[in-house]
């Protein structure tokens, strides 16, 4: 039998290892919260000195982002309304390109709050 076989059968066969990994109460442990098991019962909270400023960062940072998406798109139609009016090519296909990047970057703000909205909402027990 190779060393990794006999390693992991040793671990499979060892009543410590078992008794870690176990859901029901250790002996003698009452409360806890964790069933037992080698992760605590812990709810995970943010003090509420910390909450605060996070939440108006969070706000003031996804706000000032969209307004820059919102001008960049604006910019981006200039730019093509003038390159095209003008005959150049160039800056219409530049304006074409801001719009583009504006609404992804305006995506890419929607998808990063959403995902750190559900996170806190998973971190405070709810969905």
């Amino acid at each position: 039998m190779s060393q990794i076989m006999e390693t992991l059968t040793n671990i499979a066969s060892d009543p410590h290892w078992q008794l870690l990994a176990a859901d029901e109460p250790k002996p003698g442990k009452s409360g806890g919260g964790g069933g037992g098991g080698p992760v605590p019962g812990v709810t995970p909270a943010l003090p509420p000195s910390v909450k605060n400023p996070v939440n108006t960062i969070l706000a003031w940072t996804a706000g000032l982002g969209l307004a820059g998406a919102v001008l960049g798109g604006l910019l981006g139609w200039a730019f093509v309304a003038v390159g095209h009016n003008t005959e150049r090519a160039q800056l219409a296909a530049r304006g074409k390109q801001g719009i583009l990047w504006s609404l992804i970057g305006a995506g890419g703000i929607g998808v990063t709050s959403a995902l750190v909205l559900a996170f806190y909402n998973m971190s405070k027990g709810g969905a």
